[in-house]
């Protein structure tokens, strides 16, 4: 086979559900048909990160990056560079250039990538994740035969104590300590868990990792289990990722034909097998304690700590629970050493962190980058700053566990204790950007109910507290807040805080006690003024119709679902505020500006 180009095309979850895999099979096709079978190999891979200029297909040698690429667009890419040597110049990404945009040909010279480091996201968007030879083929297994053969459990033990590799899923706690503390303790039974329980709105990182790369979980798994002293590993997943959950199969299945799972790995004497375990879609099960509870069946919900899981966890055994991302820096921790990852990141956080950056962004997408990246950095740099040129309001960290931070904080680097000294956290690593347009009360609503819908209410002061805030929440997004209002929000979020049974119920309050710090000013102006500026809270708001832009043209009255628009043809036409049910159906109608929120 005389190949002389790799196509590689993203098949993660974002693409997929915007026609990637038809891309896919229409590239095949039209190599096959154009005579071009034998000069290039199609490769659907993971997540390319770049989600907003999805789907994407990039093209090797040359490195061209084709962004929004649509299915008709396969026989064009295969007759110009495939059979005729030449770039689609309108499929390249446009960079803006001055009052121009100017295409990009490499993804060296795209702004999104410039800044990030790939540790964690090394192979996605780079292999087949469905070919456990092309995992093999970048280091894959390296780490597992080296745990097996050439090194003890304290030599790997001190390789992660190097690296100061710190738990991702939110806690940060020492990796190492972790592992062996479950591999001192005395127990002929232990348990490897990975935790893909990925629940926190706009967050999907550890989804993306496994879609692009199961063989890194499945491995780092094996060398904790080699590491412990454990025979039997669970991943404990949500059923509401098929593809994640697909591509682990295929994966678990593949390592235990080249003998990578199972009994007497690669003729090592060491057993180790791993099984999936679908959730429900629970939030409170991301909490190690409740997620332990719902894989052995009952429900899931916390039990007090200690004991630590590590001690006494799964089935009361010594259990070694960490996250997707965590286990993906376990292999290169392995191959390259624990100080490689050590050299970035902060003097406590060291190496690099990934963020699922969305939100009022011009670049969405996933970002990795070494931890003292600071946020200015992520949203202005990487992810081009806001959306249609709007002022920058407010960027939350950590889920809705987190806090909304301001401009102020922009410049802060970002690791562990920053965030936390900031009033939000690190989290998994969800990173939400806002606007102008944005209400921080509405924002602390969504949050609040959010947490509310998810507590499991075994404590009261998460079952109760979660309730009284978002009830003052709805009441003062209604206009019938009071000053002493905000007093009470603080009082319950600083005991929800210091009294409930695990960290939902401890942070859920973050997103309110961050914005009535930070955003004082805002909940006055619904409390004294009965104004929403970003007119997003639906009672405090007012449409108007300006009687120098209105037309009379009527297309607001047809479309307003109450009838409280009237008005002559060709004459201004007024809104009655007693019928109007602030649909907003007038102002997005309007194609004249004539109708304004007041």
């Amino acid at each position: 086979m005389r190949l002389n180009h790799y196509i590689l095309t993203c098949g993660g979850t974002a693409c997929e559900s915007n026609k990637g895999d038809e891309i896919y099979k229409r590239l095949v096709e039209e190599a096959k048909k154009q005579g071009a079978g034998d000069q290039v190999q199609i490769v659907k891979t993971g997540c390319f990160g770049f989600c907003e200029k999805g789907p994407i297909v990039k093209v090797l040698p040359e490195e061209s990056f084709y962004v929004e690429v649509k299915p008709e667009d396969a026989g064009e890419i295969i007759a110009e560079q495939i059979v005729k040597g030449r770039e689609v110049p309108r499929l390249l990404y446009q960079k803006d250039d001055g009052e121009k945009k100017k295409s990009v040909s490499s993804v060296e010279n795209i702004d999104f990538y410039r800044k990030q480091v790939r540790v964690v996201l090394r192979n996605c968007g780079f292999i087949d994740p469905e070919n456990i030879d092309e995992y093999i083929a970048r280091d894959g297994y390296v780490g597992l035969e080296k745990a097996l053969f050439r090194m003890s459990a304290e030599d790997i033990i001190g390789e992660l104590k190097a690296s100061g590799l710190r738990g991702r899923g939110g806690a940060g706690f020492p990796t190492w300590i972790k592992w062996d503390t479950t591999r001192k303790a005395q127990n002929d039974t232990k348990y490897v868990v990975c935790n893909a329980d990925e629940g926190d709105p706009g967050a999907y990182m550890d989804r993306s990792t496994i879609e692009g790369d199961p063989h890194s979980i499945i491995e780092a798994m094996a060398i904790c289990g080699k590491v412990i002293g454990s025979g039997q590993g669970y991943i404990y997943i949500r059923a509401e990722y098929p593809l994640a959950v697909h591509r682990l199969e295929i994966a678990l299945n593949q390592a235990r034909d080249y003998g990578l799972l199972g009994r007497d790995i690669l003729g090592s004497g060491f057993d180790f097998d791993i099984e999936i375990r679908l959730g429900a879609g629970a939030f409170v099960c991301g909490e190690e304690t409740a997620l332990i509870k719902s894989l052995e069946g009952s429900r899931g919900m916390p039990v007090p700590k200690p004991p630590f899981p590590a001690i006494s966890g799964l089935w009361g055994k010594p259990t070694v629970i960490n996250n997707v991302e965590t286990l993906a820096n376990i292999p290169v921790v392995m191959t390259r050493g624990g100080p490689a990852l050590a050299k970035m990141g902060t003097e406590k956080s060291k190496g690099t962190k990934v963020f699922a950056l969305t939100g009022k962004v011009e670049n969405s997408g996933l970002v990795e980058v070494p931890m003292g990246t600071t946020l200015r950095e992520i949203v202005f740099d990487i992810g081009g700053g806001i959306k249609n040129n709007r002022k920058f309001k407010g960027v939350q960290t950590g889920g809705p566990s987190g806090g909304i931070l301001t401009e102020k904080a922009l410049d802060t680097p970002i690791d562990y204790e920053s965030l936390t000294a900031m009033g939000s956290m690190m989290g998994s690593g969800g990173m939400i950007v806002m606007d102008e347009d944005d209400c921080v009360v509405d924002v602390a609503r969504f949050y609040m109910d959010f947490c509310v819908d998810e507590s499991c209410g075994k404590c009261s002061p998460c079952r109760i507290g979660t309730s009284q805030i978002l009830g003052i929440l709805e009441k003062i997004a209604r206009g019938n807040g009071v000053e002493e209002d905000l007093a009470k929000l603080e009082s319950i979020g600083k005991a929800m805080t210091k009294t409930s049974l695990c960290m939902l119920g401890g942070s859920a309050a973050n997103p309110t006690l961050s914005t009535v710090r930070n955003f004082r000013d805002e909940y006055l102006e619904h409390i004294h003024d009965k104004k929403c500026r970003a007119g997003k809270c639906k009672h405090l708001l007012r449409f108007e119709i300006d009687p120098e832009k209105c037309i009379g043209c009527g297309l607001c009255a047809r479309r307003c679902p109450a009838g409280c628009i009237a008005g002559e043809k060709r004459q201004p036409h007024t809104i009655d505020q007693g019928k109007c049910i602030k649909c907003g159906e007038c102002y997005k109608n309007c194609k004249f500006a004539a109708i304004k929120k007041a």
